[in-house]
């Protein structure tokens, strides 16, 4: 039976709705992602206070492995929290999701991830990572890895090394099938050899938008640049957001995998979705193509709701869907 097993950054996601004007307040730009610093998270969050506010589990791929579970996929998780009411909430929301969780402690508090939705669903981030960044190559054992048939790390974790390398020896180790998403494109610029070497030695599908890919390239045009990017693991994924993506298989044959129609209203989770779907075809044994399908079908669904967790009641819609592509 297939399982997966996802490494990332565990997030708690504060999802709000505001005006363009409370994130020129704060001096971020529109649509950017910006870590900080505990005290500069208190100070959104008091700034907020009237602001009504949603509380989702988060990290790109804890919902990509959320999406998984929700299908029916056996899945596992490994991240750091910390002792306090986020990182128990977002222990028993994964436990609660069919996820086994793999959560070590850290010193920090629980990593949070306060998401400004404007009206026109562009999402900006503030990003404290707290205990998050604390996971570190010495928390990981063979134990973690052994008995999955699928690994996914998060591109986020990239920025540090050892841990990356010793969790992909791991799974190299164990036989698993191992997939990244390069995250962000500032990432890739800033670790591109590493990330190069790694992936080439260890890594069998890498996801990235046109901007990742690009970065990671040196090609702005997705059809070659998803073809470079073939040349260093079996399969590459470009998505190339409302035109859909390319996908190039195993074979090296490419697939355009054409968008499905969708009223977005926030597109956070829509990438993490995607790799869901993506992971769902290849838990059921489908070709490259299929996996793609299945995948914009995913990312058509999160966009349509706030945050990267779609409503219990529509699961059975898109179970029902699903089974029209496979």
């Amino acid at each position: 039976m297939n399982r997966v097993l996802g490494l990332g950054n565990a997030l708690v996601d504060l999802l709000m709705v505001v005006e363009d004007s409370f994130v020129e307040s704060l001096s971020f730009k529109k649509g950017s992602m910006n870590h900080i610093d505990i005290e500069t998270a208190k100070d959104i969050l008091k700034r907020s206070k009237s602001i009504k506010k949603s509380r989702v589990t988060g990290g790109s791929v804890a919902n990509a492995i959320n999406g998984l579970s929700k299908l029916g996929v056996q899945t596992s998780y490994i991240g750091k929290i910390g002792e306090d009411e986020f990182g128990t909430f977002f222990h028993d929301e994964m436990a609660e999701n069919g996820i086994t969780p793999h959560l070590f402690k850290g010193k920090q508090g629980t990593g949070t991830a306060i998401c400004m939705i404007s009206d026109d669903s562009e999402r900006t981030f503030a990003t404290y990572l707290g205990a998050a960044i604390e996971l570190t190559s010495e928390d990981l054992y063979y134990e973690l890895f052994k008995d999955h048939t699928h690994f996914f790390l998060e591109g986020y974790m990239v920025q540090n090394h050892e841990l990356v390398e010793s969790s992909l020896e791991f799974a190299s180790k164990a036989g698993l099938v191992t997939a990244i998403d390069l995250a962000s494109f500032n990432i890739v610029e800033e670790n591109l050899e590493f990330l190069q070497k790694q992936i080439k030695n260890y890594v069998d599908i890498v996801f990235a938008n046109e901007d990742e890919s690009k970065a990671f390239t040196g090609e702005s045009d997705p059809e070659k640049s998803v073809k470079i990017l073939s040349g260093y693991c079996n399969t590459a994924i470009v998505k190339i957001g409302s035109k859909g993506s390319i996908v190039i298989d195993e074979k090296g044959k490419q697939h355009m995998i054409d968008p499905l129609i969708a009223k977005p209203v926030d597109t956070t989770g829509a990438g993490d979705f995607y790799a869901s779907g993506f992971f769902y075809g290849l838990s059921m044994g489908l070709p490259a193509d299929k996996c793609g399908k299945l995948g914009s079908l995913m990312a058509s669904k999160v966009v349509e709701v706030i945050g990267a967790n779609i409503p219990e009641s529509e699961w059975d819609s898109i179970r029902t869907e699903i089974q029209k592509i496979v």
